[in-house]
């Protein structure tokens, strides 16, 4: 199979190819039925079965990831479904591969597993989500996935603020302000992560990627943004509210997770920087979604003068909130 280029384009994937595409994977007919689900980046099929079910079809979008860095996201997802671990992991072909290519475009297929979102967890089901993460860091922490970035001031967030500087997103009018806080944000921050193990993680763990299901509990989804970082940035995302307010849940939820795993409570401290990161992690995330012109639509704010206003706004308060706290 040649190595994509990342020039794949999406909008190649008419239905019979996608259809053609789980046929491959799944060795199973397809009924006919190909819906598309809701994606911020990938293209996601729902496609039909003629002996009943239904299967996820998923491609990844061109140029985000090397065929590494999925393969290190699908090992780890067959890890833990290995261990029965609730999470999702792609289905083999025939010759034991779950990662396929189509076009140019990189894809893999799923089984469908409905489940609702995440809501008010009560304090069972925090314990419960505790338990489920921990279980997932158990897994995780065997061995780091080697082609994906570190979670940190020096790694990731770099990799983002070098990308915003390099592409030309940054309107003239805010480049510099914005550019200069970024940086004086992870210089003050960068001492923090110096001593901090780190191991797999999901690494965007918020509810929106926890699913409930009655006979089950909670399944984890989505491990697009698998990363090696500390324990805590599968956690904090979770809460409902910032330090000290969500510390009920918090304290519940760790309480389920050291079930399985230790926490370290220094790790506490880097909520607030991964926080951070995290804005940054999103500016970086829309200006890379501008060439896409269903976004554009949906969202045609995003790369304005007056978007990256506020982008800067969020950071320096965000900066001014750990500058408060260390």
């Amino acid at each position: 199979m040649a190595e994509p280029s990342g020039t794949g384009d999406f909008a190649a994937l008419a239905p019979d190819a996608v259809m053609d595409c789980a046929e491959r994977v799944a060795g199973r007919r397809a009924s006919g039925v190909c819906r598309p689900l809701a994606s911020y980046v990938n293209r996601v099929f729902e496609i039909g079965l003629e002996d009943g079910g239904f299967l996820v079809a998923k491609f990844y979008r061109p140029g985000r990831w090397t065929r590494a860095a999925l393969q290190d996201e699908h090992d780890f997802l067959r890890e833990l479904a290995a261990a029965e671990i609730s999470v999702v992991a792609p289905l083999a072909d025939a010759a034991g591969q779950t990662l396929h290519a189509e076009n140019g475009i990189f894809f893999a297929v799923f089984p469908r597993l409905g489940g609702r979102p995440c809501d008010e967890p009560s304090r069972a089901e925090w314990l419960q989500i505790g338990r489920l993460i921990g279980r997932i860091h158990q897994v995780g922490a065997a061995r780091p996935a080697a082609h994906r970035l570190e979670l940190g001031p020096q790694a990731s967030a770099r990799t983002h603020l070098d990308f915003l500087r390099d592409s030309g997103v940054l309107p003239p009018e805010v480049a510099g302000r914005y550019l200069d806080a970024a940086q004086r944000l992870l210089d003050r921050i960068a001492p923090l992560f110096a001593d901090v193990a780190r191991q797999r993680l999901h690494g965007d763990l918020h509810r929106m990627n926890l699913l409930w299901r009655p006979d089950e509990g909670f399944r984890a989804i989505d491990f697009d943004d698998l990363a090696n970082g500390p324990a805590i940035q599968d956690l904090w995302m979770l809460l409902p509210d910032r330090l000290p307010a969500a510390r009920p849940e918090f304290e519940r939820l760790l309480e389920g997770y050291e079930t399985f795993a230790e926490y370290d409570d220094a790790q506490t401290r880097l909520i607030e920087p991964l926080r951070a990161l995290r804005y940054l992690h999103y500016a970086a995330w829309c200006a890379r979604q501008r060439a896409d012109e269903g976004r554009r639509l949906l969202h045609p704010e995003w790369g304005t003068a007056d978007f990256w206003r506020r982008e800067l706004a969020d950071l320096q308060r965000q900066a001014d909130t750990i500058a408060a706290g260390i």
